[in-house]
């Protein structure tokens, strides 16, 4: 298949995220806020250009009926390493891919690598892969989900989202850590969990 530019990839990947989340396709005016475009013209050009290179299609003059015909990537990028204990960097680039034929992932899910035990109580350890997908709308995050979560001035940690009024409660699944209590403005949530790969060898 015809290679994607870079705008072309990032409005397929967001059109397949969210039509796997709300099982219908968005407006133009939200592809455009989604895009960070002030017209409806580039949008409406990369749409054209996805359909004729087979990446999607839809039924002519009517509204949300875009459909996702193909998977852009083989495997999952594995954007490096997620603190469950302190805190670390976030990550950036990805350093390798990992082909998981078995796993259903959301078309925009990346890996990372595990390192520390603040989250042993659910199972997740040291050098466990864990798959997050991105996190659309984090105001409508519901309390608990596991998130991969960045805080300023500190780094990205993995851990239980808790959110009441304008503070944020990220909470370790290890007695032996205390939960990490900062304003909302602090915290950007990066993703949310939906699997985690153990390789026993």
């Amino acid at each position: 298949m015809e290679r994607l530019t870079e705008a072309q990839k990032e409005l397929y990947e967001w059109l397949a995220e969210y039509i796997r989340q709300h099982q219908h396709s968005p407006s133009i005016r939200q592809m455009m806020q989604a895009m960070n475009l002030k017209s409806p013209a580039p949008v409406q050009s990369r749409l054209e250009h996805l359909r004729n290179k087979g990446y999607i299609e839809w039924n002519e003059g009517k509204a949300r009926t875009i459909r996702v015909l193909q998977a852009l990537k083989q495997g999952v990028p594995i954007l490096g390493t997620i603190a469950a204990g302190g805190l670390i960097e976030p990550f950036t680039e990805a350093v390798e891919n990992i082909d998981i034929a078995h796993l259903s992932l959301p078309p925009q899910a990346y890996a990372l690598r595990v390192t520390g035990d603040s989250m042993i109580e659910d199972s997740i350890v040291e050098g466990d892969l864990v798959f997050l997908r991105p996190v659309l709308e984090p105001d409508l995050l519901k309390n608990g989900t596991i998130v991969a979560a960045r805080v300023d001035s500190i780094g990205t940690t993995l851990k239980r989202f808790y959110r009441s009024g304008d503070r944020i409660t990220l909470k370790p699944a290890n007695s032996k850590y205390n939960p990490i209590e900062v304003n909302a403005t602090q915290v950007q949530v990066q993703g949310s969990l939906v699997a985690i790969w153990r390789n026993y060898n």
